[in-house]
């Protein structure tokens, strides 16, 4: 909803109402408008009338009538209808109204957040599946950032575990030089150890003791890793890159190998490590399965790595809020990892949240690096900008544009495309990876949202917006109407993302902005309105354009200059 203090105003308005109607007493909490699906019903509305009905003893329609007969304000008119109080702006109003919508300024909160975000493997080309992580995290930081937080982004990269252990006991079974070997080498490596693995158990016994020997600082399997981890980041930088994409901090799993014993000792300490089989686990009772912190060789786990993580975190910069942007497939350890946390006293479990996002998945299943199953993002990302090169190609602005302005559209568009597909999904819904939709180049897509910020630029930057006085007559059509109304929502939308977690809101905001303001422009001329409504039509046409430009800059979409 809109975040003014009309909004306010108005509730204790109705409260006043109610209390001299029917002695009624509410908070403003129990106060909650909606916007109408039918315009012809208003802009605004409440169901207060259902909701006091059975306390006052009438019916709510009769509730309602009274209501809208008591309320008189210049600003909107008010009507009942079948038990809703409903509210219809003034044209001057909502255009007023719509002004307050372009302060993005907020005020700094003195709250700070740790948003843990991306963490891909090390030795692993980025997957299409680390791609949400990334997008969506970056989201969220950007969403916190921008509502007055401290942020305080972490990609916790995958550089330590068993895997490692596989991997170079591959390496060395194979008589591989790493040196010579490609990520994409070490990933099929890995698969191959998999395979090879289901008629050989033994070869699990051999990567046990090559990750022990690297956890015990051997010089061999110390080098092959770091040779690894080396390859990696600067893959991933590239990746970064493209995609515009920067996280504060990186700090692999390896980070805190020298801070899980203080983790551990406090553990046993506190009597919430228990012995079981040989290991060291943390037991939860008939809430949840335990969780393990020291296998029964005496290696560690991701969990006592993740426990040594929180403790850093909380000692370097003690947030108020810690967000996982982590997929849904490790729920079971994220209620551990917080269970635990509680136990040892460090923080409550409402200061974190897990943001479980669903997977990508192929038609013939969930993708699995193991067996081979796996789209590779640097695929994805060529692809996209094939596609958008095609589409590029097409239009008659192409002509007039150099080279490189043409590859940076090109790659603006493309990553633009990909972000979008993804992020206009609720973080909990699995995505079928399907090209068709993946690379939607029109409609409800990324491309669709660039044209039409290029689209309210262009217009203004053939003109020069004039000063409305407040004692200008302000006349609005359905079609300026439904721009201003979606505007006064921006503030109302941050704050659901914000408080759930979801870009996704965001996303679906800007596309029905950008439909709006695009039915809009078809309908009615700007720059060659009438003069008592030109400014009126170009104010709209600018606030169209700064509200879809700072949405599209919090979901980290890229504007291309020129489409």
């Amino acid at each position: 909803m809109m975040k003014h203090m009309f909004e306010k105003s108005l509730k204790e308005n109705l409260r006043t109402v109610l209390c001299d109607l029917f002695n009624a007493k509410i908070n403003l909490e129990e106060i909650e408008f909606e916007i109408p699906t039918d315009p012809s019903h208003g802009d605004l509305c409440t169901n207060i009338a259902f909701r006091i009905a059975g306390k006052v003893k009438k019916s709510p329609v009769e509730v309602a009538e009274k209501i809208a007969e008591r309320i008189s304000e210049d600003s909107f008119e008010v009507k009942s209808l079948n038990g809703f109080v409903n509210f219809r702006f003034t044209d001057k109003f909502l255009f007023n109204l719509s002004k307050d919508t372009l302060a993005f300024e907020r005020e700094r909160l003195g709250k700070r957040v740790v948003v843990d975000y991306s963490a891909p493997n090390i030795a692993k080309p980025f997957g299409i599946g680390h791609l949400r992580s990334t997008i969506i995290g970056q989201a969220i930081y950007n969403l916190y950032q921008f509502e007055g937080w401290e942020t305080v982004g972490v990609n916790h990269l995958g550089d330590w575990g068993t895997q490692y252990g596989k991997l170079i006991f591959q390496i060395k079974r194979k008589n591989k030089n790493i040196k010579d070997l490609s990520i994409g080498d070490l990933e099929n490596l890995y698969v191959e150890f998999h395979k090879e693995a289901k008629d050989d158990p033994g070869l699990e016994e051999g990567a046990r003791i090559w990750f022990k020997k690297l956890e015990d600082g051997d010089g061999e399997a110390v080098s092959i890793w770091e040779s690894c981890v080396k390859k990696s980041i600067k893959q991933f930088e590239e990746t970064y890159s493209l995609l515009d994409v920067e996280i504060d901090y990186c700090m692999g799993e390896s980070f805190y190998q020298d801070k899980m014993k203080m983790v551990l000792e406090e553990a046993k300490g506190k009597e919430i490590a228990k012995e079981s089989k040989g290991a060291l686990i943390v037991d939860f009772g008939n809430e949840m399965p335990p969780a393990m912190l020291l296998k029964s060789d005496g290696s560690t786990t991701y969990f006592t790595r993740d426990l040594a993580t929180v403790r850093y975190r909380i000692d370097r910069w003690n947030p108020d809020l810690f967000i996982y942007e982590i997929g849904a497939d490790q729920k079971l350890h994220m209620r551990q990892l917080f269970k635990t946390v509680e136990m040892l006293g460090w923080k409550k479990s409402e200061e974190f949240f897990h943001v479980a996002h669903g997977m990508y998945r192929l038609k013939e299943g969930k993708m699995s690096t193991r067996k081979g199953r796996t789209i590779h993002l640097e695929y994805v990302l060529n692809e996209a900008m094939r596609r958008a090169e095609e589409i590029m190609m097409q239009s008659e602005t192409v002509k007039d544009m150099t080279e490189k302005q043409k590859k940076e559209a090109i790659k603006k568009i493309a990553v633009g495309a990909v972000k979008y597909a993804d992020l206009k999904n609720h973080y909990s819904r699995d995505i079928v990876f399907d090209w068709e939709k993946v690379m939607n180049l029109r409609g409800d897509s990324g491309p669709y949202l660039q044209y039409s910020l290029l689209r309210a630029r262009s217009v203004l930057n053939k003109c020069k917006q004039e000063p409305i006085s407040e004692e200008s007559t302000i006349k609005l059509n359905s079609e300026e109407r439904a721009v201003l109304k979606k505007l006064i929502e921006f503030d109302g939308v941050i704050e659901s993302a914000v408080r759930n977690f979801t870009p996704s809101s965001l996303a679906g905001f800007a596309f029905e902005l950008a439909k709006d303001f695009n039915a809009f422009y078809s309908s009615h001329p700007i720059l060659k309105a009438p003069s008592e409504i030109k400014n009126q039509r170009i104010f709209i046409t600018e606030a169209t354009h700064k509200v879809l430009n700072k949405s599209l800059d919090l979901l980290g979409i890229p504007i291309p200059e020129r489409m």
